[in-house]
């Protein structure tokens, strides 16, 4: 097996199903509540274990209920948790999500323990980061963690990829960006980052130009219902979307680069992975809830036989 590992967030996810997502004031009544694990790290950790790999996860949890069950269920993907540590001053971060009737959400985070994963804590996973064949990392962290990981994998030669979510508020530095493999904004993470307005594949192509003159080895910017385009340095490639009916988008990105990453472990061309992570998103968002949409490997085969 190959190791990934993941660095990032865990969240408790708490959603509502309800007919629209309401608006400043209003109170929509109706719908349905249920609670799972989240959080865009641990999200992406289990996409990439589904998919066959041995995934290492680095992140902080509060020392509180949320948090043991969190480290629980992560077990039972046989992620390995040694590396999940506990904070006794700040509770587990926890996730509102209301998703309406076409599948659209909104979410608001309670980042708690999350933004108290410091370097510290980098370093003592920095074994496992220097002997990975790829780390993932995403923004729900204190950006110097971020910036701390990618350069310890990167002067190990460890690929690093970063799904630049949420978008950052602050440009990112030029010293990340070098330090980085891949980085695989959605659109409007792609906007903020190059300052492009990403509308359509032109204008993807110009922010992934200009993401790449930036610094980074190579770029995908995934478009939802239109693709992902992938751009090297020299050629654009764009992967078409697996058409399917959606009724939660929530973890669709996490649920790609997780498998994405795992892909690349494997030894797939960027090609080849994002068609993988494509497919493997595609059924995340044709089941309720983040973590246990995310489809195993046996799935994704499956899904491929039948098309």
């Amino acid at each position: 097996m190959n190791k990934i590992v993941v660095i990032g967030s865990s969240n408790t996810d708490m959603v509502v199903k309800t007919s629209h997502l309401p608006i400043g004031g209003e109170t929509v009544l109706g719908g349905d509540f249920f609670m799972n694990a989240g959080g865009k790290g641990a999200n992406q950790a289990v996409a990439a274990a589904r998919y066959g790999n041995k995934v290492i996860f680095v992140a902080k949890t509060g020392d509180d209920l949320f948090g043991r069950q969190v480290r629980e269920a992560l077990k039972e993907d046989k992620i390995i948790t040694d590396y999940v540590f506990v904070d006794e001053e700040h509770p587990s971060g926890v996730a509102l999500i209301t998703i309406d009737k076409h599948a659209e959400n909104c979410i608001v985070v309670a980042s708690g323990a999350n933004m108290h994963l410091g370097t510290a804590d980098i370093d003592q996973a920095k074994e496992e980061i220097t002997s990975a064949k790829v780390v993932l990392m995403q923004l729900e962290t204190p950006i110097q963690t971020v910036e701390y990981a990618a350069q310890i994998a990167s002067e190990a030669g460890v690929p690093v990829i970063l799904n630049p979510a949420p978008a950052p508020a602050e440009p990112l530095s030029a010293e990340l960006l070098k330090n980085l493999y891949l980085i695989t904004p959605n659109r409007s993470e792609a906007s903020r980052i190059s300052g492009i307005e990403v509308t359509d594949t032109q204008s993807a192509q110009q922010a992934a130009k200009t993401i790449h003159a930036m610094g980074t080895k190579n770029v995908i910017i995934t478009l939802g219902s239109e693709g992902s385009l992938i751009y090297d340095g020299e050629n654009f490639t764009l992967i078409a979307a697996t058409k399917v009916e959606a009724v939660d988008t929530t973890a669709a990105g996490d649920t790609y680069n997780g498998v994405l990453a795992g892909a690349l472990a494997e030894g797939y061309s960027l090609t080849d992975a994002a068609h993988e992570a494509s497919i493997a998103s595609a059924i995340s968002v044709t089941r309720m809830g983040a973590q246990p949409a995310a489809p195993t490997r046996e799935e994704i085969n499956e899904f491929k036989a039948k098309k």
